[in-house]
């Protein structure tokens, strides 16, 4: 185990306080930004020849889940941007170099949706796209971002090739005024574009193959990096997810110790409250249960000389996106309760139920490609194309 958690619930009343000053500025502010660097969190997946902790799951998604607590913005970025250093492993040394050499606490944003074109050339590759939803990207230095090769005509070849490309600041816009949504606003997930941009061989990896596991051999004996890219990087995001509904059902306890409605009830004395406020901390509590102990399980599954199977694969994504919407539904209907205060922006009630929401339309978190194919697996049938994070 790091120091990491606890330096983050050490800090937890600074993160408190700039999670708004970070959805007014639409990106993290620099002082949250220097906490999270300061904690050590983002290199929990990191190498330990690159400064880094190959610290187990587990840790990492608590420490996730509390700075979401805390600023959901923020846990939000802190989910996304730490888990890339966990493919940069099984990355090119070259690259981990480029990136890690000088500044092991050099962060790298995504997307990964194949939104970009690459055409090749001697050495590389010429890339061009525009991509959305690149988290963290201001206090970035790289990011990585999913593509298709093309043909001499432009087009996609068959069966497509998607890649995943990484790509210096220098080399990249960030399309700013770009990022004006509902809620998680303190992520700053804006835009990014670029047009023939020359990337080299080794800063490229296959898509389907980091899926499957196919580069772990350049971190052999490693646990960590044996549990396959969907895996990790969903359960980023759902603990990302939970956190902000941990945080959002704390918030609101702060409110029901004060709240006393137009009719003089005291929320804390009113059963209908006390009630479902009990229900929504039983079910927050039992997603983080099933979420924490489902990786604990595979990691020993994994260390013990297993691999991971389909099945597994399907089973743990079809939990983890199961326990962030019964967190979320819960705490939803404790915020019904919240009467005409809960709605204004005085209270942080809104911006947490807002960032929970919209925490939810991540792939990551939407359950019905997930459900078909275990249901269909676990019956016997004939699996579809593998969504891109299961």
């Amino acid at each position: 185990m790091t120091d990491v958690l606890g330096i983050i619930k050490e800090n937890a009343s600074v993160l408190k306080a700039e999670a708004k000053p970070s959805d007014d500025l639409g990106k993290l502010t620099d002082a949250t930004a220097r906490v999270l660097k300061d904690s050590g969190v983002v290199r929990l997946y990191q190498p330990t020849e690159w400064s880094g902790f190959e610290a187990h799951p587990v840790e990492f998604m608590e420490a996730a889940m509390t700075v979401a607590a805390a600023s959901p913005s923020a846990g939000w970025v802190t989910g996304v941007v730490g888990v890339h250093p966990w493919e940069i492993a099984m990355m090119d040394p070259r690259l981990q170099e480029e990136i890690w050499g000088e500044d092991p606490d050099t962060w790298t944003a995504s997307p990964y949706a194949p939104f970009g074109r690459a055409r090749r050339v001697d050495g590389g590759y010429l890339f061009t796209g525009e991509w959305p939803y690149s988290t963290g990207t201001d206090h970035s230095d790289w990011v990585i971002l999913g593509g298709m090769v093309v043909g001499d005509d432009g087009q996609p070849t068959m069966p497509p090739d998607i890649r995943h490309f990484v790509i210096p600041r220098k080399d990249y816009e960030i399309v700013e005024d770009s990022w004006n949504v509902l809620g998680l606003k303190g992520t700053g997930s804006k835009d990014v574009r670029m047009t023939d941009v020359f990337v080299p061989e080794y800063r490229v990896v296959d898509a389907m193959r980091m899926s499957n596991g196919g580069y772990e051999d350049r971190q052999p004996g490693k646990t960590l990096y044996k549990l396959k890219f969907p895996v990790v990087f969903s359960a980023a995001i759902n603990s990302g997810t939970l956190g902000i509904a941990q945080g959002a059902l704390d918030t609101y306890r702060s409110y029901m110790e004060r709240r006393v409605s137009a009719d003089g009830r005291v929320a804390k004395n009113d059963p209908i409250q006390l009630n479902v406020y009990a229900e929504a901390a039983a079910d927050v509590a039992a997603s983080r249960v099933v979420l924490l102990n489902d990786m604990k399980e595979l990691f020993d599954h994994v260390d013990n000389g297993g691999d991971v199977t389909w099945t597994q694969r399907l089973t743990i994504r079809r939990n983890g996106v199961r326990a962030v919407h019964r967190a979320v539904d819960a705490v939803d209907r404790l915020y019904k309760l919240s009467g005409a205060q809960g709605i204004h922006e005085r209270h942080p009630n809104e911006r947490y139920w807002r960032d929970m929401q919209s925490g939810l339309v991540h792939i990551c978190n939407v359950s019905e490609a997930v459900s078909v194919e275990w249901a269909t697996n676990d019956l016997g049938g004939e699996p579809s194309v593998p969504p891109v994070f299961a």
